[in-house]
């Protein structure tokens, strides 16, 4: 165990408040990328990063990891302001949301457990809906199910990053075109199920300009917990 997590389990800190880091040293461990100073999760999985701190150190562990791999997303309790040598892609400011429901009736769904052979129609939907970031091998992190119409996959839902008893529900989407059928109240409902059933508490982010979405989860049983800033972080171009 490095110095960094060391100190972060003495610090008493919810671990949903550092929870990229907390997945990538435990759960995640086999996809970590980096040292103590920054990690990260390979482009081709998620674009998520963490820090061991903010010094001048932390911030060049970061930065190697960016030239090797890309741009990472961070998921901060505070703004966070890099120093030079980088530059912010994006910033936006997300809801970290929990559950604390009921699980009072299962949906009769006609659903199928997604597999490697369904990535590419995964993306296309992805693609489609934007609802975050989804690459070739995020399907490796967790669980995803789908909803085929006619042979097309027209939703699906599924588990991103995963800590000591918390798992994310992340890439919740919907064709245009079938939205209204209750598809995405249907699978995050599986989704749940199967998370609790583990005895780990499901989780989600959604941006706070989403109002439909949150709406939704909060009906499902998700209370917020608190805002989170995702600050995407490239490398300065001269």
């Amino acid at each position: 165990m490095s110095e960094a997590e060391v100190k972060r389990k003495e610090s008493g800190v919810h671990p949903l408040d550092d929870v990229v880091w907390n997945a990538l040293v435990a759960t995640h461990r086999r996809f970590a990328l980096g040292d103590g100073g920054a990690i990260r999760y390979p482009t081709d999985v998620a674009p998520f990063a963490a820090m061991g701190g903010y010094s001048p150190e932390s911030f060049a562990a970061l930065r190697s990891l960016i030239e090797a791999q890309g741009p990472v997303a961070l998921v901060t309790t505070d703004e966070l302001v890099p120093p030079s040598g980088f530059s912010v892609t994006k910033r936006a400011v997300v809801l970290q949301m929990i559950w604390q429901g009921m699980l009072d009736r299962q949906d009769e769904l006609q659903h199928v457990r997604l597999a490697v052979a369904d990535v590419p129609e995964m993306l296309a939907l992805i693609t489609a809906t934007e609802p975050g970031p989804f690459g070739p091998r995020t399907i490796e992190l967790g669980s995803y199910f789908g909803i085929r119409t006619q042979d097309k996959l027209v939703a699906m839902a599924g588990e991103r990053m995963r800590l000591d008893g918390f798992t994310e529900i992340s890439a919740v989407c919907v064709d245009a075109a079938f939205r209204g059928r209750g598809y995405a109240a249907g699978l995050m409902r599986l989704l749940i199920s199967a998370i609790t059933a583990r005895g780990e508490t499901p989780f989600l982010h959604v941006f706070t300009s989403n109002r439909t979405a949150i709406s939704l989860y909060r009906t499902l049983g998700f209370v917020d917990r608190r805002e989170m800033h995702l600050t995407v972080l490239d490398r300065a171009r001269s």
